[in-house]
């Protein structure tokens, strides 16, 4: 895939999360695995390519870590101020883009701080993929395993047809105007918003869902650390 045909793109990264699943001593996209700290891995593949405008990332700020990385001085890199939910610290992002230069019709690709075996072939296939598109999308697997709707009792209730089905992963990929609006408006309304994709969907946006591969993982619990590190082999 020929890169220079890509779109130019900005990155940013939601990383004030406390990650207390992992039960360690601090942050999960702190944790080191092969020599550097998760938050390292994960950008990377980002700060490698060509058609980066520039990385804006959100975190605490009484983040004690991040000053530390060598990545912080990285002059391509900016840090905004992170909320209390992952929909909060995208915003603050959103806004801070806004301040470096970019556009309201720039694509902007949210990336979860925690998965950082994101692969370049997948990160061309979401750009080249959407660079048309209307409204823009997110990577996504489609449901592999038999899945069932449990009920109140922790019964199951019935079998779920996987073949809608589908794991929502990162990057996704909006314009930074509509993005912004939609994540606005709906916590201005209260909306519950898990990711990029369902600010969208309840903007009245139909995301579009590009297959990438399965082990873009994301670490939240101590067993996703250990399955990071033996596909290392580390």
């Amino acid at each position: 895939m020929n890169t220079a045909e890509l779109p130019p793109f900005w990155a940013l990264i939601p990383a004030a999360g406390v990650g207390s699943r992992m039960a360690a001593d601090r942050p999960k996209q702190y944790l080191e695995v092969a020599g550097k700290t998760i938050i390292e891995h994960s950008l990377a593949c980002f700060l490698d390519h060509p058609q980066l405008l520039g990385v804006v990332v959100s975190l605490a700020l009484d983040d004690p870590y991040w000053p530390h990385l060598a990545c912080a001085a990285e002059p391509r890199l900016q840090r905004a101020e992170g909320g209390r939910e992952r929909a909060d610290s995208v915003l603050n992002g959103l806004l801070r883009l806004s301040e470096l230069g970019a556009r309201d019709d720039d694509w902007v690709l949210v990336h979860d701080a925690a998965r950082p075996n994101l692969a370049r072939s997948d990160l061309d296939l979401l750009l080249a993929e959407l660079a048309g598109d209307a409204v823009g999308g997110l990577l996504a697997v489609p449901a592999r395993d038999t899945l069932k709707r449990a009920g109140p009792d922790g019964r199951v209730r019935e079998t779920v047809d996987r073949v809608t089905i589908w794991q929502a992963y990162t990057p996704q990929m909006f314009r930074l105007g509509e993005l912004q609006r939609a994540l606005a408006d709906a916590l201005l309304a209260g909306v519950a918003i898990t990711d990029e994709a369902s600010a969208m969907e309840w903007a009245g946006h139909a995301p579009r869902l590009i297959e990438g591969r399965g082990d873009n993982l994301k670490v939240t619990r101590p067993e996703d650390l250990l399955g990071l590190r033996r596909l290392w082999r580390v």
